[in-house]
């Protein structure tokens, strides 16, 4: 209780907003926790956070907190009390939802719910959540709904983790209906099975589709649509990677439209980028990677590598070229749209060995293979960059704070 006191009354000496977060507060005893609390208000904090560090509340238990809480500190200043949610048993968007039924004026969590171990609750799910019962919540966000689709995907780029297809509000699969009943409900009118409309979040179910025929002004028109930024220098390369991209497919959809924009290329410091790669496999089942790198020059190099896998044999010849220390984290695949002819998104997480720094990079192709020898050159080029101080260090998942 000294050491609340002490430490909250000297950073509101210094700020006028001083949050006080007391760790794993569900399992705390409530007398405590209000004397606790008691003691941090009158100490001159004006937010106070109440995790559920390891995931362990239910709703009911949470929102009886907040309204305890609320109910029972004294003061004569208002004092705003947050949610802090971890995942661990699927609960942390009801628990977050549940202190706001009681009182809560803000949440903490994540875009996507990324987080450690099972993540935190997921903002976006909480921001439609209270725009679609408000009638239940009484509550407001300043959150610009429709920004929700590219925001989600931008994180989901940059953290290296992937939006599952089942993901409510954001996941590919969340405004699709298969089932026979509520196809024929949905066609009808929207509002039987669709309690989110696609354009809330940001999807243009309506948008004009884009093809091989379609010309550029079509093409900005479609950037404008779907709020992507973009300067008049970029409308050159991202148009000539559209035409490539409507070559191959029958219809370039907004999925598509989003990562081609997402993967634009990455120039290391020596301006060389992926060009092309072959494989051998050899009689003792090794595989064999030749990849190509070319500068903007038409200057070309070639390293090769052998591997167990083809991946594996791509990665190595690639590291040839870099020549430096670096570690793969994590390596997922994931398809852009459905069907046969989607383009491959490979995600890569790798450590500089030297500075222990993650980096996360993308790479997007209709092959597989070259996918992934994209994403690799992206990840090892931020290496570089750090290495040749051109960028500054990220911030490690280690590094990261957590409740």
């Amino acid at each position: 209780m000294e050491a609340i006191s002490e430490h909250v009354s000297y950073a509101r000496s210094k700020f006028e907003v001083v949050e006080f977060s007391p760790e794993d507060a569900t399992r705390t005893e409530l007398d405590f926790l209000l004397q606790v609390v008691q003691t941090a208000v009158d100490a001159g904090a004006t937010y106070i956070n109440i995790p559920d560090t390891v995931g362990f509340t239910t709703p009911e238990e949470y929102g009886s907190i907040f309204k305890y809480l609320i109910d029972n500190v004294q003061t004569d200043r208002q004092i705003i009390y947050s949610p802090h949610c971890h995942d661990d048993l699927g609960m942390a968007v009801a628990n977050s939802l549940a202190a706001v039924k009681n009182g809560a004026g803000r949440v903490e969590g994540t875009i996507n719910g990324i987080g450690e171990r099972a993540g935190n609750a997921a903002l976006e799910e909480i921001a439609v959540a209270l725009n679609i019962r408000q009638d239940y919540y009484q509550a407001e966000t300043s959150i610009v709904l429709n920004e929700t689709i590219n925001t989600s995907e931008m994180v989901s780029r940059f953290s290296g983790i992937p939006v599952p297809k089942n993901k409510a509000v954001v996941g590919g699969n969340a405004f699709s209906h298969e089932s026979g009943i509520h196809q024929d409900g949905v066609l009808k009118n929207p509002l039987t099975y669709e309690i989110i409309t696609p354009e809330l979040v940001g999807v243009k179910s309506n948008s004009l589709p884009l093809g091989k025929l379609s010309g550029r002004h079509a093409f900005v028109e479609k950037l404008r649509d779907l709020s992507l930024d973009f300067t008049d220098e970029d409308i050159k390369p991202l148009f000539t990677k559209f035409k490539a991209l409507a070559d191959k497919k029958q219809e370039v959809t907004d999925a598509d439209i989003r990562a081609l924009v997402a993967g634009t290329m990455v120039e290391n410091p020596e301006g060389f980028h992926f060009d092309d790669l072959q494989l051998q496999t050899h009689a003792e089942n090794d595989i064999e990677a030749t990849v190509s790198l070319a500068n903007l020059d038409g200057e070309k190099v070639e390293f090769n590598a052998s591997g167990q896998g083809s991946v594996e044999a791509i990665f190595n010849a690639i590291d040839k070229f870099f020549n430096q220390s670096v570690r793969l984290v994590s390596y997922t695949i994931d398809a852009v749209t459905d069907g046969i002819d989607a383009q491959a998104r490979v995600l890569v997480t790798v450590e500089n060995r030297d500075t222990e720094t993650i980096f996360n990079a993308a790479g997007l192709d209709f092959d597989v293979l070259k996918a992934s020898a994209i994403a690799y050159i992206n990840a090892n080029t931020f290496v570089q960059k750090e290495n040749t101080g051109e960028i500054g260090p990220n911030i490690s998942y280690r590094d990261m704070p957590s409740l």
